[in-house]
């Protein structure tokens, strides 16, 4: 049984969806003004996982994750390239779905651009202003009204108060509150004509958080199942798109809220203010996709996700023993996943346990174990038929090898032995400790003891 954490209640749930055996999912997409990060890989790569397993579940799912194409930073960067909004979109477009594609992660069903759903956005608003929730500022701004919305922080766990109080001092402007935000905003005299649409309140484009509010109303409907993105998104955008939804709607909006943590460079969060931020094209450059991927699915999708070469080493080496565990089984040859055995049991628990891929993964290296121990080419068939359901192992051992993906090495040497317990110890640092126990469990399985000291970690082999 499905399990899900849920951001809402800040608890574990069992999954029961809106329609039985149907999943709607709705997930924040790109801005779409620069190349795709590893922050945004991680979202792309943890929802993919997340449909696959639904779908491997045996739920018909409708995935949407949408294109953010217009706002200030789209604008300003089509202004300083001298060139259309839509030429600089489209071709960030292209190249997030090259990013993607080379990740192994799966077309959603539905793409939709906020460009193509005004219509939507304006009717959402338009309802919201009959509701006495919206209301023309000063400047011809349309700004929800928060403290008319009484849930208006549950999501975040924080008051209307709480939220008032850590406002910024001088904070003052047209609106009636500074805590409310903007549906619509008025258009500038210098922006150009693409940016602007026609509305019952004048030219202008819709603020950020109305477009999901109404592309997900739109193709999933009032009330969906699962709505997803990166916890960084979790307030303000996703309290205000409940707000808007539910005000609007007079109902429950999202049944479970699901949140991916953030990628961490030295022990800081990602982010080009701090000018730590690498593109999956520069990852790319240096690393297998596949590796990329295998390397995002070792950590809890909830959990921070440290970001180094040193685990992309790690994976690179670990990933590598995977597809030699499976060289005599070609993937024309990968068997139906046996669910019933002990292997397909303890897969699907960890998987429906809140999709808990460092289970899932150490079952799989588990398996690989026994395989090369017995040489048994049924069990070697499992580990390619369950890895290809996290999108693992879906080339030939030889095409992986000779594609730079990794080495002949079909154990540990001592640099991989190192570099796994370098990854060990920066996990550690992170306080992420449950990396930490499984770096560890994953060298003794490989023969490979640690003992740590005042001196730091030393090892020996069993």
């Amino acid at each position: 049984m499905l399990t899900i954490y849920n951001s809402f209640s800040r608890s574990k749930e069992v999954f029961r969806p809106i329609e039985p055996g149907r999943v709607g999912v709705y997930v924040c997409g790109m801005t779409v003004y620069d190349y795709c990060h590893i922050g945004h890989a991680r979202v792309m790569v943890v929802f993919d996982m997340v449909v696959r397993w639904l779908r491997a579940s045996g739920y018909e799912v409708r995935y949407v994750r949408n294109i953010t194409d217009i706002d200030d930073k789209i604008i300003r960067r089509a202004q300083e390239n001298g060139e259309p909004i839509r030429t600089l979109t489209d071709r960030f477009i292209a190249a997030m779905h090259e990013d993607a594609d080379a990740l192994g992660v799966l077309r959603p069903d539905f793409e939709p651009r906020a460009t193509d759903s005004v219509a939507d956005m304006l009717a959402l608003i338009s309802k919201l202003e009959e509701k006495g929730l919206a209301y023309v500022a000063a400047n011809g701004d349309v700004c929800y009204a928060v403290r008319r919305f009484p849930d208006y922080g549950r999501l975040s766990g924080k008051s209307v108060d709480e939220l008032r109080a850590g406002e910024r001092v001088g904070v003052v402007g047209d609106k009636n509150d500074p805590l409310d935000f903007v549906l619509w905003k008025q258009a500038k005299a210098d922006e150009p004509g693409e940016a602007k649409w026609d509305s019952p309140w004048g030219h202008g484009r819709p603020g950020w958080h109305i477009e999901c509010s109404a592309m997900s109303s739109s193709l999933l409907g009032e009330h969906f199942d699962i709505h997803g993105g990166g916890q960084d998104l979790q307030f303000p955008h996703h309290e205000n798109e409940i707000a808007q939804s539910e005000g609007a709607h007079g109902s429950r909006f999202v049944n479970y809220w699901m949140h991916n943590g953030f990628v961490r460079v030295d022990d800081e969060k990602m982010s080009k203010s701090l000018g730590n931020f690498t593109t999956i094209r520069d990852v790319l450059g240096k690393y297998d996709p596949e590796v990329v991927r295998f390397f995002m699915l070792r950590s809890h999708y909830r959990g921070p996700l440290g970001y180094s070469d040193v685990h992309l080493d790690d994976a690179r080496q670990a990933l590598t023993r995977l597809y030699n565990a499976v060289r005599a089984v070609s993937v024309q040859e990968t068997p139906e996943v046996d669910w019933s055995n002990v292997w397909g049991e303890r897969f699907r628990a960890a998987m429906d346990e809140d999709f808990n891929t460092v289970e899932a993964l150490a079952c799989l290296f588990d398996l690989a174990n026994e395989a090369n121990r017995t040489g048994d080419i049924r069990l070697a068939g499992q580990v390619r038929a369950l890895a290809q359901v996290l999108g693992l192992l879906g080339r030939e051992t030889g095409e992986f090898l000779q594609s730079g993906g990794g080495s002949e090495v079909l154990g540990l040497d001592a640099d991989a032995v190192e570099a796994r317990i370098a990854a060990r110890t920066a996990a550690r640092n992170a306080r992420d400790f449950a990396e930490a126990d499984r770096l560890r469990a994953e060298l003794l399985a490989e023969g490979v003891v640690l003992e740590d000291g005042p001196q730091g970690t030393s090892w020996r082999r069993v």
